[in-house]
């Protein structure tokens, strides 16, 4: 193993430090925490912005609401009993190397560092999932296992606080001398980890090695040394810096967040020795400024945490300009660059608008191919965490109703439906033999058990892990709800006073939703309801008596005195919809998906005929559809029954002279996306021509 203390790129940092002591971003000896376990904040929400002074909808706290029944219950249960304990058989094993690379590290196992270089971050993301997950449950085994992993990281951290285990175990490499070992994605999942942590336990033995690593990040980039600028390209330590600032309430480290936005953009494009072997310039978002973009670019899950980073620091320093850039930028990525399905991150491989490479991400607007469509899952997962950190800033509702696209359908399409294995990519059709997954690196034909880049399976089961505590908000004097499904509410008012609500519905299936107040304060408060987009002519009642309806797409607001006992209902109609692409989206031209509700919908060879072509199915304007609740089928889910068209005659010529086409009808179901493929292989659409006859 080899030791490490301060590295040539540290000396040369601090060297620089001391030449710049009157730097602004430095900050006075009565800013730093002497002692930050006496200034920790006691705040325990998955995003603790509890204290953030320009957040509209603040968080609850890990545990205040749980799933009690139905689609979210079933879907947190299998990741309570199944998702988490299999990928930590898989983690602390030898096939995914994750925990033995620290245990390497530390001096407790002889061996060599295997991996990607950033799989010490998706480690981290497992160990959050199991907190949130504890936060609920209270089994303190959880909090047992963890404690004996952070002693390993513990050991495993340098005494200057540098902890990346490649560099750690490996000769060949020197911390901080190229980007591409991916040190600051580590990073910024520690951290947040360690804050979860701490929130849930009140201990600070993994916020120890947080703070300490922290530290030495400051000592390192804050005197802005020219062969560092570049290197906080992977934007988790953005979000892992303001979360570790509202914890411990040390200025420093939103200090260094902000830095690491504004040093993008404000350099040369050009290879150098800290850049070689990763694509640069819009591949990493480093071509213009934060502030000025106008467009997403590059790799998607880099620019969405990039995004996510800096709704992060506008929430603490309400920054104009940044709020006004992550506003463009949502438009941007909402309307000319995201799939149905709430995915995002057309192609593997390609050239952004102003011709730079790039990988896994953005490509030109309404470019949106669906077989070849890459929509990694971190990627659609990143798009929930960037909405849900705009819905609290603004308060929009049109966040609310992104992230919610992507639960239920981008998102859940990344694992298979017994939680064990795992799709990288998600495209929205797929043609037996179009695609050679052999000369592919992530994109296979089934899910797969283990994914050599990891990055994905623990993003994704921490989201659904964390998922209860995205379902309400509390505003400035009520509660917002942003998710439907059923479960238990008990937390407090901004004001401290206490509330408890119950929810029960069968959403996404059904749009029927009851809310019983079961405990408040007898003063009047709000109650915030988000009606989705795609919710037109929702009836809202309290008592049983109508109240004034909200637009689609806005929240609900209902103001008045509350007593134990009240109920409010809500009926969304959901009906089954028909839903075209913009024109300038060439490969769904005369095409439509199904919707239902947030739910869209696909067909697979497992329910047509045998050796049907996907490409010859079509639907009829007339055939109607009807929802059918199927509780034993595919986890339990509605499907869509009715007739399609079979087109008879196939086209097997590049270009073909056209007849009138014969076809046949035939009866059969449509599913939910997020369940496609756990039948074994075929092909599958979501987009389908339709007769208008």
């Amino acid at each position: 193993m080899k030791k490490l203390s301060f590295t040539i790129c540290v000396l040369l940092t601090l060297a620089s430090c001391n030449q710049n002591t009157t730097d602004q971003n430095q900050p006075s000896e009565e800013t730093k925490t002497k002692d930050y376990a006496a200034d920790l904040d006691t705040g325990k929400g998955i995003i603790n912005n509890t204290k953030s002074p320009h957040v509209k909808l603040k968080s609850i706290d890990i545990g205040d609401c749980k799933w009690t029944e139905g689609f979210w219950a079933e879907k947190w249960k299998v990741a309570e009993e199944t998702m988490i304990p299999h990928m930590g058989e898989i983690l602390k094993g030898d096939i995914g190397h994750g925990y033995n690379n620290f245990k390497i590290a530390a001096g407790q196992k002889e061996g060599e560092h295997k991996g990607f270089w950033w799989h010490d971050g998706d480690f981290y993301k497992w160990m959050e999932a199991k907190m949130y997950i504890y936060g609920v449950n209270k089994d303190e085994k959880i909090v047992e296992e963890i404690d004996e992993i952070i002693d390993v990281i513990a050991q495993a951290q340098q005494n200057d606080g540098y902890l990346s285990t490649p560099a750690i175990i490996r000769d060949d490499i020197e911390p901080f001398t190229n980007r591409k070992y991916h040190e600051l994605y580590n990073s910024g999942h520690l951290m947040t980890s360690a804050c979860i942590h701490y929130r849930l336990t009140g201990k600070t033995n993994f916020l120890d090695i947080a703070v300490k690593h922290a530290d030495y990040l400051y000592k390192l980039f804050s005197p802005k040394p020219d062969h560092l600028k570049r290197f906080g390209f992977n934007q988790t330590q953005i979000m892992g810096l303001v979360e570790l600032y509202r914890t411990t309430q040390d200025k420093r480290y939103l200090q260094l967040a902000e830095q690491f936005i504004n040093m993008r953009g404000t350099y040369k494009i050009e290879d150098d020795d800290t850049t070689l072997g990763y694509p640069i310039g819009d591949m990493v978002q480093e071509r213009v400024p934060l502030r000025e973009e106008t467009e997403a670019v590059g790799h998607a899950v880099l620019a969405l945490y990039y995004y996510a980073g800096a709704a992060d620091v506008y929430a603490e320093t309400g920054e104009k300009e940044l709020i006004d850039a992550l506003e463009r930028l949502w438009d941007n990525v909402t309307n000319k660059k995201m799939y149905i399905t709430g995915a995002i991150g057309q192609t593997h491989y390609g050239r952004s608008s102003r011709l730079d490479k790039i990988e896994e991400g953005f490509i030109d607007e309404y470019m949106m191919p669906n077989m070849t469509a890459y929509n990694e899952t971190c990627a659609n997962i990143c798009n929930s965490m960037f909405n849900y950190r705009m819905l609290t800033l603004t308060g929009d509702a049109k966040h609310g109703d992104i992230m919610e696209l992507v639960l239920h359908n981008s998102g859940l399409s990344g694992i298979s439906l017994d939680g064990k294995n795992y799709y990288y990519s998600n495209p929205l059709r797929k043609i037996e033999g179009a695609l050679d997954y052999e000369k592919m690196n992530v994109e296979f034909p089934e899910r797969q058990p283990y994914l050599k880049c990891f990055c994905c399976p623990p993003n994704l089961v921490r989201t659904i892990a964390k998922s209860p505590g995205w379902a309400y908000s509390k505003s400035e004097n009520g509660i917002a709800v942003n998710l439907y499904g059923g479960n238990e509410l008990n937390t407090t008012l901004l004001d401290g006073s206490p509330i408890k609500l119950v929810q029960k519905t069968d959403y996404p299936w059904d749009g029927a939703v009851k809310i019983t107040i079961e405990e408040s304060k007898t003063d009047a408060f709000e109650v915030l309801l988000r009606i989705p987009s795609w919710a037109k002519a929702t009836q809202i009642k309290v008592n049983g008596v109508a109240v004034e309806n909200a637009a689609p797409g806005t929240f609900a607001r209902i103001e008045r005195k509350w007593s134990a006992g009240d109920e409010i209902t809500m009926d969304m109609p959901m009906e089954t919809k028909f839903i075209e692409g913009h024109p300038r989206i060439e490969e769904v031209r005369n095409q439509v998906a199904l919707k239902r509700g947030p739910v869209v919908y696909c067909i697979e060879s497992a329910d047509l005929p045998q050796k049907t072509d996907i490409t010859n199915v079509y639907l009829s304007s007339k055939k109607k559809l009807k929802p059918t609740s199927r509780p034993d089928f595919l986890g339990g889910v509605t499907t869509l029954e009715g007739e399609i068209l079979l087109r008879k005659d196939k086209l097997g010529e590049m270009y073909q002279e056209v007849s009138e086409p014969e076809f046949q009808s035939f009866k059969t179901n449509f599913i939910p996306y997020y369940a496609w493929s756990n039948r074994g292989q075929g092909e599958m659409t979501v987009f389908l021509p339709v007769i208008w006859n």
